[in-house]
């Protein structure tokens, strides 16, 4: 063969190579992105159902604790914040602000004994906590997906073609919130 065929034919070889490493680059970053996209629905569906809880849990407390309306106020519009957010950003802090509400509505029954021994109360409590951990397991498996996404795309060969194919690093991973990072003090 010509030294010219030769040249040639290592020139093919080099870009069937490299089209087959961006074919299989790019399935992969799909494959990856979708479970990251299925991963926050599991967390979504999670926090509707216990965005669905919260009137309930509410209309109990009112009973007991008619002139808390600010903590009902914060309740319902933090509700309202997470069922309204689409993107996973305003997901997030909608979450965050809704934990708070709920925890000062929790802490209400510390104030209202009679509150504490209602069984319409305990009842919404526990699946509120099941709830609660239900969330924290699809946020860990949400964030593990996200960063087996994030070092696929920054691994090679993929990291060659990430930015080609339009498949960039996320950083939507769901945090503790900055209060939550402090142990409380506690006396005793």
């Amino acid at each position: 063969m010509k030294r010219g065929t030769l040249g040639i034919l290592a020139l093919v070889a080099i870009v069937v190579i490299a089209f087959m490493s961006y074919i299989g680059s790019k399935n992969t970053m799909v494959a990856k992105h979708n479970d990251v996209q299925t991963q926050f629905s599991n967390i979504d569906t999670q926090l509707q159902r216990r965005a669905d809880l919260i009137p309930n849990l509410v209309s109990t407390v009112k009973g007991y604790a008619k002139h808390e309306e600010t903590v009902f106020g914060d309740i319902a519009n933090a509700r309202a914040g997470l069922l309204n957010a689409r993107d996973p950003q305003s997901k997030i802090a909608a979450n965050n602000q809704l934990d708070g509400a709920i925890g000062r509505l929790l802490a209400l029954s510390e104030s209202y004994p009679d509150l504490k021994s209602n069984q319409n109360f305990l009842a919404l409590q526990d699946q509120l906590e099941g709830t609660e951990n239900r969330i924290a397991v699809e946020r860990r498996r949400y964030n593990d997906t996200l960063r087996d996404y994030n070092t696929y795309i920054q691994q090679f060969p993929a990291s060659l073609w990430a930015g080609f194919a339009g498949f960039h690093t996320d950083n939507d991973y769901f945090q503790a919130d900055q209060g939550s990072r402090t142990a409380p003090k506690v006396t005793f």
